[in-house]
Formats: structure tokens, C-alpha cells, sequence
């Protein structure tokens, strides 16, 4: 399981999500800047800092 909190990338922010794959990570992260933060446009280099925060986490 992938984990991202979206807190350590923006300062403040509670938001987070988990997904078996990392690409399902990083696309409810970009769609949650998008709608949340009003990235009209995420960016490689965007995504790239989204995917250096991704944690594996256990499942229960």
C-alpha cells in the first residue's frame, strides 16, 4: 500500500490518500491540487515532488 499526505507539501493541509499503485497515488494528488490548492496545471517537476513523499505503509 502507497500513502501520501498531502501536508508535506503544503504546509496546513490534512488531506491524504492511499492506493495499491503509486500512479493511483499521484493521480488523486493532482486531482487534489486541482480542486483543493487551484493547480490549473500539474507539473512534471510537481509530480515528481508528490512522488518523493509517497510511503509504503502496512496493511492490517
Amino acid at each position: 500500500m502507497k500513502q501520501f499526505a498531502c501536508g508535506t507539501l503544503v504546509p496546513g493541509c490534512a488531506w491524504h490518500t492511499q492506493a495499491e499503485e503509486t500512479a493511483e497515488v499521484v493521480r488523486r494528488a493532482a486531482d487534489h491540487l486541482r480542486s483543493a490548492h487551484g493547480e490549473a496545471v500539474i507539473r512534471p517537476d510537481m509530480v515528481d515532488r508528490v512522488k518523493e513523499r509517497i510511503e509504503d505503509v502496512r496493511s492490517n
